[in-house]
């Protein structure tokens, strides 16, 4: 026991040195007291077989702290959204997402567009390869046959029964080379061609009314040279008043939302080489092709209406105004094409028309007769024909005649509604398209034929009439 305490104070002694002993007394796990002093050593700073030990296990904890308390500051900074770590395959804030997905969106829908432009721009440029082979085709055939001499028909007129005027209606549009030309590229021959077309000029004894029974083929006077010109209208007073004649030619482009440009040629030479003589300016833009001259005037429906105007050719203004009670317009009952084409106007033998339909009618045809001067109606017809299930209509003699289709190449003139019975008949007479679209057609009834524009092309149609 002595020696015990002997050794104790010896340690006391010996950790004097060095920092304050501790003596502490327990009990063990078998229930005997135990003595334990802990003392500093006065040499080494940490013993060798606790490196490693709790100092590294102490800062690894800290730093797992310090980790876990960024990982909770960037919770809270992302809304509470989810932790967010370091890599970048973290949640994202919503909002960007939202963008991300309109920008996906609308890069998507910029690639669909330009793939449409790109179709667009190939087939514009073949059909401009296509118009060029045209035009070179035609140039040289106008050289080929210019170089060429007219035959001389075998009964037909000759040259002087060309340059004199006859008791019939005038209309010498073009030299004889130029008729020569169209007799070609119509493939009719000469003789035919004067005696059938209005180059040739009915005799007197034609000028009489009756039933329609033939149209010929279609003889091209012009070409328009730019996309406005798909569509359109040409045309020639049957009743001018002067200073006009019935050699003045007039020619409207209806491609465009304000078509508001009247071309006036002095003759039908000056229009094929396309070269007006003025350029008239509506005061209101018209729509689509159902305009007609008459008496002085151009008959048209302005543009998102249901009227009918008069724009006087010498004033160079808008004399007179009517809307057509119930008409259908802008798209409602157009013909089988489109084009806005609900309101059609017509010349004949008898006067002024108005073809459209009301949905009393139920889309089938109305006729009126209209006063030129005044545009009142003075009577009206409604037909049973369906507006939509035809291309175009025209009148001849108080007769409407209707075409069956506007790009069918061999179509027909496939209905008539006689004004003067109130009765309709099935026809089935034999109308070429040769362009394969035809947005006008009208019937000038001093010159006995069809006036049309098909694609681009002015062309016109003889016709012969039964004897009455």
């Amino acid at each position: 026991m002595l020696g015990v305490w002997l050794l104790l104070w010896g340690s006391v002694a010996l950790g004097g040195r060095a920092d304050t002993a501790f003596l502490r007394r327990a009990h063990d796990s078998s229930g005997h007291c135990t003595y334990s002093f802990t003392v500093a050593s006065p040499v080494e700073a940490a013993c060798p077989e606790a490196a490693g030990g709790v100092p590294e296990l102490r800062a690894e904890l800290a730093a797992l702290a310090a980790r876990l308390s960024r990982l909770e500051s960037r919770e809270r900074g992302a809304g509470g959204s989810g932790p967010r770590g370091a890599e970048p395959g973290g949640a994202r804030d919503p909002q960007q997402v939202a963008a991300a997905a309109r920008l996906e969106a609308a890069y998507g829908e910029l690639l669909r567009t330009k793939s449409r432009l790109e179709e667009e721009k190939g087939r514009l440029e073949r059909e401009k390869e296509e118009l060029g082979r045209r035009l070179e085709s035609s140039a040289q055939e106008i050289t080929r046959l210019r170089a060429a001499r007219c035959p001389p028909g075998r009964e037909g007129p000759g040259r002087d029964t060309l340059r004199a005027p006859a008791k019939a209606p005038r209309w010498e549009p073009q030299p004889l080379s130029y008729q020569e030309l169209q007799s070609e590229r119509s493939e009719v021959p000469v003789a035919r061609l004067l005696d059938e077309t209005a180059l040739g000029r009915p005799a007197k004894e034609d000028s009489g009314c009756g039933q329609l029974v033939w149209v010929g083929e279609p003889v091209v006077f012009g070409r328009a040279d730019s996309i406005a010109g798909k569509y359109g209208v040409w045309m020639k007073d049957p009743e001018p008043v002067a200073p006009f004649t019935r050699d003045n030619t007039w020619r409207v482009d209806t491609v465009g939302t304000e078509v508001r440009q009247l071309f006036q040629y002095e003759e039908a030479e000056q229009l094929a080489r396309g070269y007006p003589a003025k350029v008239h300016i509506l005061p209101r833009p018209l729509e689509s092709t159902g305009a007609v001259i008459y008496r002085g005037g151009l008959f048209f429906q302005p543009r998102h209406s249901r009227s009918v105007a008069r724009y006087d050719l010498r004033g160079e203004t808008i004399t007179a105004e009517r809307e057509i009670p119930g008409a259908g317009y802008h798209g409602q009952y157009p013909y089988s094409w489109g084009g806005y084409t609900d309101i059609d106007l017509a010349v004949d033998e008898t006067g002024l028309w108005v073809i459209y339909s009301t949905e009393k009618a139920r889309g089938a045809i109305v006729l009126s007769k209209l006063d030129p001067e005044t545009l009142e109606i003075r009577r009206t017809w409604e037909t049973n024909i369906r507006k939509r299930g035809v291309a175009n209509s025209f009148l001849i003699c108080g007769t409407l005649y209707t075409v069956s289709s506007y790009s069918a190449p061999n179509a027909t003139i496939n209905f008539a509604y006689d004004t003067a019975t109130g009765s309709s008949r099935a026809l089935s007479i034999p109308f070429e398209n040769r362009f394969r679209y035809l947005s006008m057609l009208d019937y000038n009834p001093a010159e006995r034929q069809l006036f049309a524009w098909d694609s681009f092309n002015m062309v016109t149609y003889p016709v012969r009439l039964s004897r009455e």
